[in-house]
């Protein structure tokens, strides 16, 4: 293998990598997004919940 092939080939793979990580990053942000309205929703309704058990 050529040095300009093997050269090529390092920056097409370091560009592969970088897109996995820019996908994966992305879906962990969803993830947490998804997990953060949700512990949200529940927060209100334990709040609800406990007005309704103090009055």
């Amino acid at each position: 293998m050529g040095p300009e092939l093997h050269y090529q080939v390092m920056i097409d793979r370091a560009a592969e990598l970088q897109q996995e990580a820019r996908e994966h990053r992305l879906a962990r942000q969803s993830q947490a997004g998804a997990k953060a309205r949700q512990r949200s929703g529940q927060r209100r309704l334990r709040a609800a919940f406990g007005k309704l058990r103090t009055s």
